[in-house]
């Protein structure tokens, strides 16, 4: 495993020297709204520096379809990332792909949040932009075929799959197949801005995803050929069976990762390392201690915490209080969790990010992402007199930190009381 920030311009080599080929699947879209191409131009550049030095012979990178002649930005960084990496001594194989759908990408839940939150929907025009989505199945079967054929090697494919339509379609097309029904009334008066907060206030996106994805929308974006699918004699699925096997996967609890679980999805841009030590000095506490009969249903109820599951006491504080924080540019409640039981350092959980989470060592500790006059922390842990503690830590930054901790404080009292005996009887 080797890690490193293609961001920065590394002297020294750190990936190996003896490999064959590399996947090329970087993007900066979550980042930032005015320079992501700028930083997606350096990376690809970082990126044929640090392979000069290896023996590699094929690069593959997964790009978006661009056959507009008018780009949106991300496409026209898609493309402008292509011809960086054709620079390059290695063999270039480009795949363009337009809607992804599956588990955990993004446009797939951007599409689930607004057909099941919003039976009744008034949509900006691009709706009735075409695109032509494909299943995560069939593009994975397109970059492992591509892989070591030299008859890819120096050129560009578009891939899709046989549907062709518009986003309008695809929303009533995904309330069909899970089974009820949507109206959605086209307005032409809605601005890419206003489009943006719209997903933004609908959907588990970021807003910088959201008003980078909107400039897209407005361009079709189709396959002009399917001469890979013919070369690599793959047959691939249509837009219905790819919401049908990705809802296979979210039922059994398959999704490892989800793009909301990127550390630049949220508030902190920043190592998280830094945040695993809970300060002691200069905070204020909130601690909760409680006896516990079972140890095992207690940690299983700490780690179903968030997401459908709620906060075991006063969800409709919690839901207030997510809106707040989301009207206020924050990540509010809307990202969920990933997985329903399963939780994972890195992970995002509603407006907390996971730091560590060791069942062994009985704690699960989470730090704030929501837009806060400070630091927050939230710790559980069980010790070895079967008592388990819930500790809410806050750093504050000056005098409008403190004032803000005193002003929740009385909610403090009853929905951290109410949690941890939630968490210590359910």
């Amino acid at each position: 495993m080797v890690e490193l920030d293609f961001l920065d311009d590394h002297d020294q080599q750190t990936i190996p020297k003896d490999i064959d080929a590399a996947y090329y699947l970087i993007h900066s879209m979550t980042s930032s709204i005015s320079d992501f191409d700028e930083k997606e131009a350096i990376s690809a550049k970082n990126f044929n520096k640090h392979l000069e030095a290896t023996n590699c012979k094929q690069v593959i990178y997964l790009s978006g379809i661009v056959n507009d002649k008018e780009l949106s930005k991300h496409l026209s960084s898609r493309k402008n990332v292509e011809k960086i990496l054709y620079d390059a001594a290695f063999n270039l194989t480009v795949l363009r792909a337009g809607i992804i759908v599956g588990s955990g990408s993004s446009s797939f839940e951007i599409i689930r949040d607004l057909c099941e939150k919003l039976p009744f929907m008034i949509t900006p025009k691009w709706v009735l932009t075409k695109s032509q989505p494909i299943a995560i199945r069939d593009v994975i079967k397109f970059l492992t075929g591509a892989l070591g054929n030299v008859k890819t090697y120096d050129q560009s494919f578009d891939i899709g799959g046989p549907d062709v339509l518009t986003y309008k379609e695809m929303l009533h097309k995904y309330a069909k197949v899970r089974g009820f029904k949507n109206w959605i009334i086209t307005v032409p008066i809605m601005t890419p801005k206003l489009s943006s907060y719209w997903l933004y206030f609908v959907t588990s996106t970021s807003y910088k995803l959201a008003i980078n994805l909107v400039d897209s929308m407005k361009m079709e974006v189709v396959a002009r050929d399917n001469k890979l699918q013919e070369l690599l004699g793959i047959s691939t699925h249509s837009y219905e069976e790819a919401i049908a096997m990705a809802f296979k996967k979210i039922e059994q609890n398959l999704v490892v990762s989800s793009w909301k679980d990127s550390i630049v999805s949220g508030q902190v841009e920043e190592d998280l390392e830094k945040y695993i030590q809970v300060p002691k000095y200069g905070v204020l506490k909130d601690v909760q201690s409680i006896a516990i009969t079972d140890e095992e249903k207690v940690l299983q109820n700490i780690w179903r915490i968030g997401g459908e599951q709620g906060w075991y006491y006063g969800s409709w504080l919690w839901k207030i209080r997510g809106f707040l924080d989301k009207l206020n540019g924050g990540p509010g409640l809307r990202r969920g969790r990933t997985n329903a039981d399963k939780l994972f350092p890195g992970d995002a959980l509603d407006f907390w990010r996971v730091l560590l989470a060791d069942k062994k060592s009985k704690r699960l500790l989470l730090f704030a992402e929501m837009k806060l006059p400070g630091e927050a922390w939230l710790e559980f842990k069980i010790d070895a007199n079967n008592t388990l503690h819930q500790i809410a830590t806050f750093r504050p930054k000056g005098l409008r930190g403190r004032l803000y901790w005193y002003s929740v404080l009385p909610f403090h009292y009853f929905i951290f009381g109410g949690m941890i005996r939630n968490i210590a009887q359910n």
